[in-house]
């Protein structure tokens, strides 16, 4: 059974993993396009919805081991 101590840490790892590598990911990517390199466009567009598959992975992990 999933207690709320692991919901907790569930929370706090997709929020710190998401926001790390969505956060470096926008970050790199606009640093490039502000110096015309347009191919940063390929780092900011995925950032966020990659950032938020991060949090919907780690929550599936944790889904699993629910009891059927």
């Amino acid at each position: 059974m999933v207690t709320r101590a692991e919901i907790l840490i569930l929370g706090l790892k997709a929020g710190v993993t998401g926001s790390l590598v969505g956060g470096l990911m926008l970050g790199i990517g606009l640093g490039l396009v502000v110096n015309n390199v347009h191919a940063g466009w390929v780092l900011v567009l995925p950032a966020a919805p990659l950032s938020g598959m991060l949090g919907y992975w780690l929550a599936r992990r944790l889904a699993r081991q629910l009891p059927p």
